[in-house]
């Protein structure tokens, strides 16, 4: 969750100005939280909480109308709704906010059907559904060292279906101005972005490069990282002085009941 977090952090200055280089700076004035970052505390709160995931999705998100970058169009008209209904979406939304389910659930059908239940509500294509679930199950997948990160690529494939295309592609997409905000799109991106990377903080910066929706792709990447790499702890301190306290005080909750949740498991 903290690796989402602060992905969606580092590239929420990217997504609507100009494309980042290489050697950019991580944090700065510049940045700040995004609907990601909304989305992804209020998934941890429903768990955390035992509440309704969509209720608690709109608590969160009319508590906080105007995130940097504001929300995606059809997921705005969805929150403004009198009567808020599934929207048919394969956007890459329900793949960035899903990423507790794979810390705080220990067992993979359970890991599953949450993952589909934290989508469902808006995100109800297979497409929009599966990205969460792939998401969710590979963040428990390598925590628990199910699986070696060579073994990745062969997993997602077997599990998932998704092809992962080289970085050099993914490059090459990016610098022509492509979006990618679906999940078919941007979960096999961050992927690639992990398999490639040699820390959490290049995980994070080769997701950025890819250009487009920085600050999502950053959040993916980011919570999959988390799950292989130590995350330093000034990432952690320098992302949490953006944040206002109630979600601070989500994000130690989860920090608590994970290490709790591993211990007893």
């Amino acid at each position: 969750m903290l690796g989402a977090i602060i992905g969606d952090i580092i590239g929420s200055r990217f997504e609507f100005s100009a494309p980042p280089k290489q050697g950019f700076e991580l944090f700065t004035p510049e940045c700040d939280y995004t609907d990601d970052t909304i989305c992804t505390v209020a998934v941890a709160d429903a768990i955390l909480h035992q509440k309704d995931y969509k209720q608690t999705m709109l608590e969160w998100c009319r508590r906080y109308p105007d995130p940097m970058g504001g929300y995606g169009t059809r997921f705005y008209h969805w929150l403004n709704s009198d009567d808020p209904q599934p929207v048919n979406s394969f956007g890459n939304g329900s793949a960035m906010r899903v990423s507790s389910v794979g810390w705080l659930f220990n067992d993979y059908d359970d890991i599953m059907e949450e993952a589909k239940r934290t989508a469902e509500f808006t995100h109800n294509h297979p497409e929009g559904i599966k990205g969460a679930q792939c998401v969710a199950a590979l963040i428990y997948w390598l925590r628990t060292c199910r699986i070696t990160k060579e073994e990745t690529e062969r997993s997602v494939r077997r599990s998932f279906g998704y092809e992962i295309m080289p970085l050099k592609d993914i490059f090459r997409i990016g610098s022509t101005g492509h979006f990618d905000g679906t999940c078919q799109e941007t979960v096999p991106m961050a992927i690639r972005c992990f398999i490639d990377g040699t820390d959490f903080e290049d995980v994070v910066r080769k997701a950025i490069l890819c250009d487009g929706d920085t600050d999502t792709k950053g959040d993916i990447a980011g919570a999959i990282a988390e799950a292989y790499y130590e995350i330093p702890d000034d990432f952690i301190r320098k992302a949490c002085s953006y944040l206002p306290h109630d979600m601070l005080d989500i994000i130690s909750e989860f920090t608590e009941a994970v290490g709790n949740h591993v211990t007893e498991g």
